[in-house]
């Protein structure tokens, strides 16, 4: 997905499917989370109110569970920027327990891109009143353009892969995006890795 001529001007979110076993939004995984992610911008958000299954000490949520609330949405915030990519590392920092039953937002977007590399930032936050409850970052590989081309059969919808042809468009939107607020992994003058989504040291 790293090689793309043209602007992505298709709604990215509306063209994946929910009919597989992704633990995260798959509809037909029967213990999963079942997020469902809305375009915000550069961004992407879902809603998540965690139930008793989802709890480590009593009626506190799993850091676990919490994580893979973030990895699922930084995963999604890499689709909308129009790249096919997997979780490589990710860095989360929790702020405050949460409770079982408390509603919550979850938002993510890329921060920069570098060769085969996508960096992410999310954060989730409570409804009520927008108090963080875990930030997080994260890099992503993208897939390889055989994985890339398998995963858009599967999760694309008919119409989707053949007319837009998701992941063989141009990024250079997404990236011309991005780079106004890039992460330089090279390490150089870079900015630390705790920032959350409004670019605010934690």
């Amino acid at each position: 997905m790293s090689d793309f001529t043209e602007p992505v001007t298709f709604d990215t979110l509306a063209m994946v499917r929910s009919d597989h076993e992704c633990f995260g939004c798959g509809d037909d995984n029967p213990i999963g989370l079942h997020l469902r992610f809305a375009a915000d911008g550069d961004s992407v958000k879902a809603s998540f109110i965690p139930g008793a299954e989802h709890q480590g000490f009593g009626g506190i949520v799993h850091g676990g569970i919490i994580s893979t609330v973030l990895d699922e949405a930084m995963a999604w915030a890499t689709a909308h920027a129009g790249f096919w990519a997997m979780t490589g590392d990710m860095r989360i920092r929790f702020r405050r327990p949460l409770k079982i039953g408390e509603p919550t937002v979850v938002t993510a977007r890329v921060s920069g891109t570098r060769g085969r590399l996508v960096t992410t930032a999310g954060e989730l936050v409570l409804e009520s009143d927008r108090s963080p409850v875990a930030t997080a970052t994260a890099t992503f590989v993208k897939a390889d353009s055989e994985l890339a081309s398998d995963w858009r059969v599967r999760y694309l919808r008919e119409s989707a892969t053949n007319t837009a042809e998701f992941g063989a468009v141009s990024s250079e939107a997404a990236i011309a995006r991005v780079e106004r607020d890039s992460v330089n992994l090279s390490g150089k003058d870079a900015p630390a890795p705790e920032q959350n989504l409004r670019g605010i040291r934690l």
